[in-house]
């Protein structure tokens, strides 16, 4: 009864989308240029490639299954996407008729370019011979063959997620900055483009908590009990350069122990931990010297920062510590010890394959892809430096402002063209007590020579956003 329930709602799903999709279609033609492709890809894609994926989802075992009730939700706020992305084609559009027509969307601080990406099949994690894909698979053939495949492998989880799951379940207070507006994508107020892929980290634990974790109990389900990895694209609103990008890929891993291992210290969970990253961190970088860092994470404790001493610096590899026992209980766990441990592809695949720009992770310049087709770590060789273009945009500030919305305008009017964004001065006016600032914008394409009339359009642009959407004085 419960799954001809959820298959008619799924039925009923795939019937709205379809409806959504033909809108949209007839709306890709407004398309800026800088995103046309990837944005007509995700409109085409979107409404049958994810309503089949929840249906098939469906026709699954999925009682209690609190996976379940995360791709119900995702798949429930595609529409609000979708929206956005018609409402930002409208606003390219000057055809008085569509702005007439605009559809109202939630209140979201979602932009259209955004929208986009989490809408398009191009997850550059799960594409082979990818530098984010070659780091993914290493560290997951050394997990599973360090713990005989007991790890879980998971890689295609949507990343829409309710505040509950990206904040709360971790113990992220209510005051937290990483719960503001101008860090994190909300989708409406309770539903974010998770910032993290620990998002999933409880609903995984419940979910094999209810399969049964111990190997000695009847029932028991050795093979998704313990342990898991899970990787995905995040989304952070931040600042604009060469190692800062809104849509970055995470790598979550978690080992739980056995039942009969209740007893075990804190000290000896730590010790797994540390071993196991030690092991994982030689087979990416070599036989570097290695340090741990005290660090505080509100989900685990203790919590550590590993770095490594590579190419004449110190880098930080990852985040880690012993879960928190407030989460395990959450997870229906008892008292039952845990280690849970976080890294960032891209930092760790800029580092290892000398790649300068974060955006060439996102090119499709057979130039790029063509150098890792071996699926072995290899430096990075540049095809190309074009010159930069710099534009400065100055402006007194309003006591709401905050640089990210202004990076978050230029990012979509300009797209990847958009290498930095940096504040270069700032002014308080000694009678008004005014604030003024200037930002430097390089653009420089990856690719291309970029003109100087393209450029002039693009800041002029950038000019009366800040004006109109932003609500700034320029000076």
């Amino acid at each position: 009864r419960s799954f001809i329930i959820r298959s008619g709602k799924v039925l009923r799903a795939c019937m709205a989308m379809a409806a959504m999709h033909t809108i949209l279609l007839r709306a890709s033609s407004s398309l800026n240029t800088y995103s046309i492709h990837h944005r007509k890809a995700a409109l085409k894609t979107t409404s049958i490639t994810l309503a089949s994926r929840l249906f098939s989802s469906s026709c699954r075992s999925s009682n209690n299954d609190p996976r379940e009730d995360q791709r119900l939700l995702a798949i429930s706020k595609i529409p609000i996407l979708q929206n956005i992305i018609i409402q930002g084609q409208q606003e390219h559009n000057s055809d008085a008729k569509n702005q007439q027509q605009r559809v109202p969307i939630t209140k979201t601080n979602i932009p259209p370019h955004i929208a986009a990406r989490v809408l398009q099949e191009k997850k550059l994690h799960l594409q082979k011979h990818h530098p984010l894909n070659i780091i993914k698979s290493k560290i997951e053939t050394y997990f599973t063959e360090r713990y005989d495949s007991s790890f879980q492998i998971h890689d295609n989880f949507m990343p829409i997620v309710s505040t509950a799951d990206n904040f709360d379940s971790l113990l992220i207070k209510e005051d937290h900055v990483s719960r503001s507006k101008s860090d994190t994508y909300y989708v409406d107020d309770e539903t974010v483009l998770r910032t993290h892929t620990s998002a999933h980290q409880l609903a995984l634990l419940k979910d094999t908590a209810a399969v049964g974790y111990d190997d000695n109990a009847e029932g028991g389900n050795s093979s998704c009990s313990h342990a898991f990895l899970c990787t995905g694209d995040v989304y952070r609103r931040d600042e604009i350069d060469r190692s800062h990008y809104p849509i970055f890929h995470q790598m979550e891993g978690v080992r739980m122990f056995k039942s009969g291992d209740d007893k075990k210290s804190v000290h000896e969970v730590e010790m797994d931990l540390k071993d196991a990253l030690e092991g994982m961190t030689k087979v990416l970088f070599g036989d570097v010297e290695m340090r741990w860092v005290d660090a505080y994470f509100p989900f685990t404790n203790p919590s550590a920062e590993l770095e490594i001493y590579f190419e004449g610096e110190w880098l930080e590899v990852l985040g880690c510590g012993v879960i928190e026992k407030e989460i395990v209980k959450a997870a229906g766990r008892g008292d039952q010890p845990g280690w849970a441990f976080g890294l960032g592809l891209e930092r760790l695949a800029m580092v290892l394959f000398s790649i300068p720009d974060i955006r060439l992770f996102w090119s499709t310049d057979p130039r790029f892809h063509e150098q890792f087709t071996s699926e072995e770590i290899v430096k990075f060789q540049p095809y190309s430096k074009y010159p930069p273009c710099l534009k400065d945009i100055s402006f007194w500030t309003t006591p709401d402002f905050h640089p990210n919305d202004l990076n978050e305008s230029i990012k979509e009017i300009a797209g990847d063209l958009v290498e930095r964004v940096e504040l270069i001065d700032e002014f308080t006016h000694p009678k008004t007590q005014r604030v003024s600032n200037c930002f430097r914008i390089t653009y420089r394409s990856m690719d291309r020579s970029l003109t100087n009339e393209e450029i002039d359009a693009l800041q002029e642009k950038v000019r009366l956003c800040a004006t109109e959407k932003l609500s700034l004085e320029l000076r």
